[in-house]
């Protein structure tokens, strides 16, 4: 009987047993609760996968696989038969190069440092106070140009070509006229001028059998130089107009024409000693002197044409 939320019960409920199944009936679930395996502190069951005992097992494996792999004799025969194949094929490519340049006649240009850089530039900006232009030697081999400051290079000329695109560029995107095509249009007719200007030079030397000790790097580097007083031109142009620009084009071209004249008199007249036997001896001088002057005069139109659309 109930009172106002407070029940009162006959008699206190038992719990009741739990009745087994009858035989007959077959179970809907099995029942797993009496074979669950006891818990392990390392493995999650005794009878499940070693976690511990596989890693081991597994980097034991890796390892043996790694040794066995450089203490096989068919894997050792095959890493020195691909090595020998590598140096083959550098030897080859090196051959290939060495057909056409000298590598460590191309390291000769390029052995420069800070310090000849800034004697070069101030020797092709300010010329005329330069006394010994003579390339000294060491046993019958030309000093390094870090070692003699009249030695070609090809360092400076690489470096200004490369500083003339950039700020090619830049003149004309100061002006609105930057564009991809013109600037590579400007940085190959720069180029083939040196190229024409170098092939035109050995087919003088080599019509009229001029023989001196001028390399085609040696005139590369020498026709390379205009690219200094070029950037110069293109700067005063950039900063004072058209009238910085005529007055650093003539004393860019005055300068450099008048390193052109020493550099090669040195050069092409040196060897005069050698042609003065035979026919026609009298005649060569003046052919060298005809050369040089001609590759002087040459360098102002080259500066002027490479120049002149950059500033206006």
């Amino acid at each position: 009987v109930c009172y106002s939320f407070t029940c009162t019960f006959p008699h206190t409920a038992k719990p009741r047993a739990r009745a087994a199944p009858p035989s007959g009936d077959p179970l809907l679930f099995e029942d797993t609760s009496a074979g669950v395996p006891p818990m392990n502190s390392q493995n999650y069951y005794e009878s499940g996968y070693n976690i511990g005992g596989g890693a081991a097992a597994g980097g034991g494996q890796g390892a043996g696989g790694v040794n066995t792999l450089f203490t096989d004799p068919m894997a050792n025969a095959a890493m020195m038969y691909g090595s020998s194949l590598a140096n083959q094929g550098k030897d080859m490519v090196n051959k290939e190069i060495s057909r056409f340049m000298s590598v460590n006649k191309l390291k000769y240009f390029f052995a420069v440092d800070t310090k000849y850089v800034m004697k070069k530039l101030m020797l092709l900006m300010f010329p005329y106070t330069h006394q010994d232009w003579e390339v000294r030697y060491h046993r019958d081999t030309p000093l390094t140009p870090r070692h003699d400051v009249n030695a070609p290079d090809l360092y400076i000329p690489t470096m200004a070509f490369i500083t003339y695109i950039l700020l090619a560029g830049m003149a004309l995107g100061i002006q609105k006229r930057f564009s991809p095509e013109v600037l590579g249009l400007c940085a190959s007719t720069a180029l083939v001028w040196v190229v024409i200007e170098v092939l035109v030079m050995l087919l003088s030397l080599y019509l009229l059998t001029v023989h001196t000790d001028l390399s085609t790097f040696d005139l590369v580097a020498y026709s390379g130089y205009k690219y200094v007083g070029m950037i110069f031109t293109v700067l005063c142009g950039l900063l004072f107009g058209s009238d910085g620009y005529y007055v650093a084009l003539a004393w860019s071209s005055c300068s450099l024409m008048f390193f052109i004249v020493r550099s090669l008199k040195m050069k092409i007249l040196s060897s005069l000693s050698a042609d003065s036997m035979g026919a026609g001896a009298s005649a060569k001088p003046r052919f060298r002197l005809y050369i040089t002057v001609a590759s002087a005069a040459f360098q102002p139109i080259i500066i002027y044409w490479l120049t002149a659309h950059l500033v206006r």
